[in-house]
C-alpha cells in the first residue's frame, strides 16, 4: 500500500513539475517539438534525481544500521 502511494505521489509530482515547466500553449491537441523535448528531458532528469536520492538514502540507512550494530557489539 505504501509503495503504491509513493509511486503515485512521485508520478504526480513528475507530471506537475514537467507540465508546469514545459507546456506553455493550449492552441493544439498535441505538443509541439519544443514542448515534447522539454517534457522528455524534464522526466529523465526527475527520474535520475529520484534514483540518486533513493540511493543516497539507502546508503545512509546502511551506515546507520552498521553504527547501531557496532554499538551493540561494543565497538
Amino acid at each position: 500500500n505504501d509503495e503504491y502511494y509513493f509511486f503515485f505521489r512521485m508520478y504526480n509530482k513528475l507530471v506537475e513539475r514537467c507540465f508546469d515547466g514545459c507546456i506553455s500553449s493550449f492552441r493544439s491537441k498535441t505538443l509541439d517539438k519544443s514542448e515534447t523535448s522539454c517534457v522528455e528531458n524534464c522526466a529523465a532528469r526527475y527520474i535520475k534525481m529520484t534514483q540518486r536520492v533513493g540511493l543516497r538514502f539507502a546508503e545512509h540507512q546502511a551506515m546507520q544500521q552498521k553504527r547501531a550494530a557496532d554499538a551493540a557489539a561494543g565497538l
